[in-house]
């Protein structure tokens, strides 16, 4: 929540607020001006700049500054023309210190398995899809924790469409937009097979590797096949603090991935723990499956897999683990971009649903039904 300001005092190279707790927060002139919200500046219908940023004045200083008879704004008059700007006290108090650019939320929680058991994971799939409140629940849950599970979902593909439109849209890849399977060993892809699939993230391959995957359960006719997922946020939490060589050299490195068939030769490459400017987790990319042959010099080759190794030992300790059967009706929703994936082994029939969505689509729509910034 805003503050209310108690003061201003114009300098020669920013201004200072004074707000009503005490604090106080410098606001250089020239982002003061670029942040102008005035028609000749600023569109308010689209929220785009109009200033023609580059022909500013380095060095510009508001005429006379003021605070608006409430308290909860300031006004400025510019030398270039623009007289009375208003400025919101929430917006300077959002930005009252340099901020993040990365969108990571603070509000990620990393997990355990102990630590997962007491959270709520299940919505049933009805309420979520019923309403902009529902929905709001999901999404802040997967903000939290990673992942959601829907319950008594219709077993057909078209209640992934319908959740996948309640929050962005279907995400086309080589794998097609919607899509069903089951074991199948003529795809040149481990994941149609029936075997154990240890946990990592999908489309280390992909420049943009999708944001969220969901899965439904169609049918199930089988013994084993049990879902289970690893907070990439605990292992990376984990390894800086007891192997921080290791976490260090896997925020640096760029490794790559690569897809090769199906008519398709895909290649991209990144560390596994994409960082912000502060260092914060923006992204969580492993797939020892899809790694693409690569080398680097020594000893710097041997430092890397023994970071690899440290961290696909925690990425298949159980006691990191969240471990589900997904029966039909369950869908399975989770963050690409935090959270590793895998499936035991099993035998029989098990048919699944499911899609791919964007990232920004997933922000976007948490913003705009949970008043994030």
């Amino acid at each position: 929540m805003s503050q209310a300001i108690r003061a201003v005092e114009p300098g020669e190279a920013d201004l200072e607020v004074v707000w009503e707790t005490g604090e106080r927060a410098k606001y250089p002139w020239l982002w003061l001006r670029d942040h102008a919200t005035d028609p000749q500046s600023y569109d308010s219908r689209s929220g785009q700049r109009e200033l023609f940023t580059a022909g500013l004045d380095p060095a510009i200083r508001g005429l006379a500054a003021r605070l608006g008879a409430d308290g909860r704004s300031i006004e400025i008059d510019w030398p270039d023309g623009p007289q009375n700007v208003a400025y919101d006290a929430g917006f300077l108090w959002h930005f009252r210190a340099p901020a993040p650019t990365s969108g990571a939320s603070d509000r990620r929680r990393p997990w355990d398995r102990a630590k997962i058991a007491e959270a709520r994971v299940d919505f049933p799939y009805a309420d979520v899809v019923a309403d902009d409140a529902g929905l709001r629940r999901l999404l802040e849950a997967i903000e939290a924790r990673g992942f959601a599970v829907l319950t008594q979902t219709p077993t057909q593909q078209e209640s992934v469409a319908a959740l996948a439109g309640k929050i962005g849209y279907v995400r086309e890849t080589i794998f097609g937009g919607l899509w069903e399977f089951e074991a199948n060993e003529a795809r040149a892809d481990s994941a149609y097979t029936p075997k154990t699939l240890r946990p990592h993230t999908d489309s280390t391959y992909s420049h943009d590797a999708p944001g969220l995957q969901i899965l439904l359960c169609l049918d199930y006719q089988a013994e084993g096949g049990d879902s289970l997922l690893v907070d990439g946020l605990e292992i990376a939490r984990r390894l800086a603090a007891e192997h921080p060589a290791e976490y260090a050299i896997l925020g640096r490195i760029a490794i790559p991935g690569r897809y090769l068939g199906d008519g398709a030769h895909l290649v991209a490459e990144r560390p596994v723990f994409r960082l912000d400017r502060d260092g914060r987790i923006l992204q969580v990319s492993f797939n020892n499956y899809d790694r693409a042959p690569f080398r680097l010099p020594e000893p710097e080759m041997t430092t890397l897999y023994r970071a690899i190794a440290a961290f696909d030992r925690l990425a298949n300790d159980p006691a990191l683990q969240w471990r589900r059967g997904l029966r039909a009706g369950d869908l399975l929703i989770f963050d690409n971009w935090r959270v590793l994936h895998g499936r035991t082994a099993f035998s029989g029939q098990r048919r699944m649903a499911g899609c791919y969505l964007n990232r920004e689509d997933f922000e976007s729509r948490l913003r705009l039904v949970g008043g994030n910034d």
